[in-house]
């Protein structure tokens, strides 16, 4: 009779053990499928992941606010650029819109997306060697990508575009914030980045939508509104700005090009493909910025594919502008113990 007790007993026991295991087992695939599983979703409820000014706009004065910032960063030539009526309204000097990088109007993962940007900041910055706010970080766009001068902070134009990145992020967890910073990653290339081959991708997969001489297409003839934003030339994207730094224009191509083909998740070029063709954008001429002298104070700290000095090595230009980049990453690690990727 206790023999019988005893077995039961452990049958009990092992029964519970395996249900155990099974739950824990499940728990261990619903967190690989779905990250924000076991997050408590209770400040997440009102979380759009992509939010729209046509459907999700909320209403009165903080809805009006909302949707100037989006006609900011959305038509950016008629309102805060060239084609903008007073010229004390034309703050960028090309006629590219903050959309023209900031994709899927600053929600798509990938293209430096906004969803929880306001979350992001205030945070070291290694251009200007110190804590930066996001005001900062719109204004560095302002001066490079937008060719043009610093927004107030205070104006009604900033405090309207922060409106805005803040509603685009609102109530989004941890992982929805890390998940939309920055864009996809790419390998450090140990070869030289050629031209000739970047013209090659650049022609097949590229120039339907920006064109064969980089110029863009626009909406319409009857302004610069661009479709698709010119890749070279005056009104693209100055030599300061981050995209005319290869690695970093071949992170965005990889993770988002050719448009309506690729995204992070499945890319249609390789890494390699990437880096040819963004070089190739990066040879032509555009917008010079002036003073990048000053860029980094601290040279350590400037990105591999930085192709303006001064330098904190004693690489060649042309071998950062165009690699190979993995001797100059390895010094820095070994110098510096500094691990750059980009």
């Amino acid at each position: 009779m206790n023999v019988e007790k005893t077995i039961g007993k452990l049958a009990l026991v092992l029964s519970l053990l395996v249900f155990g295991l099974s739950v824990f087992f499940i728990l261990v695939e619903l967190v690989n499928f779905y990250p924000d599983f076991l997050i408590d979703n209770k400040n997440e409820t009102s979380f759009i992941e992509n939010k729209t000014i046509d459907e999700h706009l909320p209403a009165g004065r903080k809805g009006q606010e909302i949707k100037y910032g989006y006609l900011l960063i959305n038509q950016s030539p008629g309102y805060m650029g060239p084609q903008a009526s007073s010229e004390q309204l034309r703050y960028t000097g090309n006629n590219l819109s903050c959309t023209s990088c900031h994709l899927d109007n600053g929600t798509r993962s990938g293209a430096a997306s906004w969803v929880g940007v306001t979350k992001r900041y205030p945070k070291f910055r290694g251009r200007e060697n110190r804590v930066s706010t996001l005001e900062d970080r719109i204004n560095g766009c302002m001066e490079r990508s937008m060719d043009g001068k610093s927004l107030p902070k205070d104006s009604p134009q900033m405090e309207a575009i922060i409106s805005y990145m803040e509603w685009l992020g609102e109530g989004a967890s941890d992982y929805i914030v890390q998940k939309h910073s920055g864009f996809t990653d790419i390998e450090i290339s140990s070869y030289r980045a050629d031209t000739l081959i970047g013209k090659a991708i650049y022609e097949q997969e590229c120039a339907l939508c920006h064109g064969n001489n980089g110029e863009g297409i626009k909406i319409d003839n009857k302004n610069k509104v661009y479709q698709y934003p010119p890749l070279w030339g005056h009104d693209s994207y100055n030599n300061g700005a981050g995209m005319h730094r290869v690695l970093t224009a071949a992170a965005f191509i990889k993770g988002n090009m050719p448009f309506g083909q690729a995204t992070t998740e499945k890319p249609k070029l390789s890494d390699e493909e990437a880096i040819h063709v963004a070089a190739y954008i990066n040879k032509y001429s555009r917008p010079i910025k002036n003073n990048t002298q000053i860029d980094f104070p601290d040279r350590k700290l400037k990105p591999i594919s930085t192709p303006y000095g001064p330098w904190e090595d004693e690489f060649d230009s042309l071998q950062h502008k165009y690699g190979p980049f993995k001797p100059i990453a390895d010094y820095y690690y070994q110098q510096y113990g500094l691990k750059k990727k980009k």
